[in-house]
């Protein structure tokens, strides 16, 4: 009986070891919170399951299950709470879901590693805005102002395509979208983007389930440390979300932008 309960959990969880599946869920409750905070958690859990052994095509598609559970859950408490709604959300989500879909598709056919390199100079950018963020916000939503439409067509397809392609910093990216174009305060832009990362991480979880890459036993086990991660995360965002959220960005960001360099 014992032998046969070793076998079912190896093959459930692609032979990896009891222990490592313990850190990898425990990564992803922590990837969750900061995640829900600032964005990111992809960057964490990635190479910690790379690390234990998993494929990098496994890992890429195990994550967005997993990453599915945290922004999901971010989403439901900030809808629930009346900091986002659905209704004005519609076309957004809707042209998130078809970026990300594009994306996903193409990241067969393209070269990613050409673009990993322009992301880092990206996120320092990000890390710069978000540092100048009290003083620029002002000056930026006293002539931004643009129509959530066109937010859609703007920010919604081409983020959700990049999310799809690539992923690292999208958060972040859809948070700094929301803050120039549409004028939101920091919290509401977090909450916003929650909704449309779940919504890319989604498109892209559909596809991949097509492809037979995604482990799904590791993916459903990290799925419940993200989600009560990201339950955790939401609530620190409504509480503490001006004096948290924007050093953690900075702080992503800039530790995103050193890891991407290294690898």
């Amino acid at each position: 009986m014992t032998i046969c309960k070793e076998l079912i959990f190896l093959e459930w969880f692609s032979d990896l070891s009891f222990w490592a599946v313990c850190v990898l869920v425990l990564t992803a409750f922590l990837a969750g919170i900061i995640d829900a905070l600032a964005g990111g958690g992809g960057l964490i859990t990635v190479p910690i399951m790379i690390a234990v052994g998993i494929s990098p095509i496994e890992a890429l598609a195990t994550n967005k299950l997993q990453g599915c559970a945290g922004t999901l859950s971010a989403s439901h408490h900030f809808i629930k709470l009346g900091h986002v709604s659905l209704r004005e959300m519609r076309f957004p989500i809707f042209m998130t879901a078809v970026g990300s879909l594009t994306g996903t598709l193409l990241v067969t056919y393209i070269n990613t590693a050409i673009l990993l390199r322009i992301i880092p100079a990206i996120l320092i950018f990000v890390a710069i805005f978000f540092y100048a963020l009290p003083k620029l916000q002002p000056v930026i939503s006293s002539f931004v102002r643009i129509t959530m439409n066109r937010f859609a067509f703007i920010a919604g397809f081409s983020i959700g395509f990049y999310d799809g392609l690539i992923g690292p910093g999208t958060g972040a990216f859809f948070s700094t979208a929301f803050i120039c174009l549409m004028g939101l305060s920091i919290i509401s832009a977090t909450a916003h983007t929650k909704v449309l990362n779940a919504t890319s991480n989604l498109t892209s979880l559909v596809v991949f389930c097509f492809s037979g890459h995604i482990l799904w036993g590791i993916g459903i086990a990290m799925g419940v440390g993200q989600w009560l991660g990201a339950k955790i995360g939401s609530r620190l965002v409504i509480s503490k979300g001006n004096t948290l959220i924007r050093p953690l960005v900075i702080t992503i960001c800039i530790a995103l932008s050193i890891k991407l360099l290294l690898s």
